[in-house]
């Protein structure tokens, strides 16, 4: 009878000190972010999203933070790993058949509706008891990933934005670069960061960058585009814009009353009708690089001049939504992303004369018009500068031509491979950078190659993020050449054969010879010549003898 008691007693004396642990429900829905707590006058500081973070840490077991890299000024950015179980690392996932989605925030850290938006999310989806997505997905969400410009937030950032009150902080990163101009040549800690610690260790299907947008007047709170080089694979581009993105602009209104439209500009604010256009078509911006890679991505721009309260609860509608799509359609997007990875590779294994690369494009409209609720406009020259747009207060729906679709209008055969002459050692660094894998001859070979002679360079007067870019005329020539041991080989028989092509190609619109990788290669001390262009491609290889360049 006593044991009895004393069990009972045991029993009870248990039950009292658990119900004085918090639990998930009592703890998470109480944080609050910052732009939350302040009723949208303030935005979260570097250490308020860390204490934020590890708020969420220390109430759920499906989260782990790991570090993207170190930033210029010292800063830790952190990368949330959300899922059911969290992954230790990308290897718990190889024979699981969960998809890896990347959510990135606050690139330009003036623009931070995605930061309060993403934390907001995780929030909501870890105080969730059913965990919504956890089952399909695995979330990666960078919240702040500029966090040196977000720590220089004043009132005088971005003065047309409306609020938050508080200010934001600045474009640039702690090297004065904008990241979203640096996927190319990767000179940023914050971009090789995501490159190595993120696209190349978890390989996402999907990266969603979060940005706001200061461009025409219109009611759409929420504005959205995705990857559209023409050399990324055409299935993936038709995708998101047939499948993907009427799901997403549909859900949003659906679900939460939230109006959406493709990013862009009036081509011509003295005659809107004549179009509505998406921003360029180079990989140096992120999204269009991710396409490249052959994954799926999406710009999010959210509308500067609606209120702080309205653009945040706009991109929160917006994440939710696409990770709605993905969780109902994850199959069919790793279905779809590992055959346009088999493709490439099979394509750089024996190209046809068929197989090209597109170094000039025409921007052109698609067929459907879109619709744009937005307002008559004044415009006002200014001599020296871009005329000033006013916005009136005439509401006015326009119906316009979406210019959004970018055609090839010359091409390039595509190769094999490429040969790098050994001089060119800091393009080889750069594409070991990007994962592309470089091999070195260990033996000499002797092959029929492409080889280029520069006739022309034009480098611009005014420096852009620091150089001074490229436009180059070449010709080319079909010539028998005798590569000697450790010249590089680059195959494009991998699954990053096509970025490897746009980085290379003489001609491309964005790669490593527009953005002086070579010339200190082709511009001689003296004279006016150029030297040979350092890359040789390759229609045919014959066996051989090399090894793999480690990182």
């Amino acid at each position: 009878m006593k044991l009895r008691r004393l069990i009972i007693l045991n029993s009870l004396i248990l039950m009292l000190f658990l119900s004085t642990l918090p639990t998930f429900s009592q703890t998470i829905p109480s944080l609050l972010t910052i732009a939350e707590s302040s009723n949208y006058t303030a935005t979260s500081r570097y250490t308020d999203v860390l204490e934020f973070i590890e708020a969420l840490q220390q109430s759920s077991p499906y989260l782990r933070v790991e570090t993207i890299c170190t930033s210029t000024e010292g800063r830790d950015i952190p990368l949330l790993v959300i899922g059911n179980p969290v992954p230790a690392s990308p290897q718990d996932l190889r024979y699981d058949d969960r998809g890896v989605m990347y959510i990135q925030a606050n690139i330009h850290a003036g623009e931070v509706e995605g930061k309060e938006a993403s934390l907001m999310l995780v929030r909501d989806i870890l105080k969730d008891e059913s965990l919504p997505f956890l089952d399909n997905l695995v979330l990666l969400v960078a919240p702040i990933f500029n966090a040196d410009g977000n720590e220089k937030i004043s009132t005088q950032n971005r003065t047309t934005q409306n609020g938050p009150s508080d200010g934001v902080g600045v474009r640039h990163n702690g090297m004065y670069l904008d990241l979203n101009r640096d996927a190319i040549k990767l000179e940023s800690p914050e971009v090789r960061g995501l490159v190595k610690n993120v696209l190349n260790k978890w390989d996402p299907f999907l990266l969603i960058d979060c940005h706001t947008t200061n461009g025409s007047y219109h009611e759409e709170p929420v504005t959205y585009t995705w990857a559209f080089n023409p050399n990324g694979d055409n299935g993936i581009i038709d995708y998101m814009r047939n499948s993907f993105i009427p799901f997403i602009k549909k859900n949003m209104k659906d679900k939460f009353d939230v109006l959406s439209i493709p990013y862009g500009n009036f081509m011509d604010y003295k005659d809107p009708e004549k179009g509505w256009r998406t921003a360029g078509p180079q990989c140096r911006y992120i999204t269009n690089y991710i396409g490249l890679r052959n994954r799926l991505s999406i710009l999010n721009e959210n509308y500067t001049y609606a209120d702080f309260k309205t653009r945040v609860q706009g991109c929160y509608a917006f994440l939710h939504s696409v990770l709605e799509f993905c969780d109902a359609q994850k199959d069919e997007i790793l279905t779809m992303v590992r055959d346009v990875d088999q493709k490439t590779i099979s394509r750089g294994l024996a190209p046809s004369e068929a197989d090209s690369f597109a170094v000039e494009y025409d921007l052109q409209a698609y067929d459907e018009k879109i619709t744009i609720l937005g307002y008559e406009m004044e415009v006002i020259p200014r001599e020296g500068s871009w005329p000033r747009v006013k916005k009136t207060d005439v509401k006015r729906t326009y119906h316009v031509p979406y210019y959004c679709k970018y055609v090839p209008t010359r091409y390039v055969g595509f190769p094999c491979g490429y040969f790098i002459e050994a001089s060119a050692k800091n393009v080889v660094k750069n594409l070991l950078k990007h994962g592309i894998t470089v091999e070195k001859l260990d033996e000499p070979v002797e092959v029929k190659v492409e080889s280029f002679t520069i006739s022309e360079i034009e480098s611009d007067e005014r420096a852009y993020q620091g150089h001074h870019l490229n436009s180059v005329k070449c010709e080319s020539t079909s010539e028998v050449r005798k590569f000697p041991e450790g010249t590089f080989y680059v195959s494009t028989a991998q699954r990053l054969g096509t970025l490897a092509a746009y980085l290379l190609e003489p001609e491309s619109d964005d790669g490593l010879l527009v953005w002086n990788f070579f010339d200190q290669v082709i511009i001689p001390q003296w004279g006016r010549y150029y030297q040979g262009y350092p890359v040789h491609k390759a229609f045919f290889i014959p066996e051989i003898v090399k090894t793999t360049v480690q990182n």
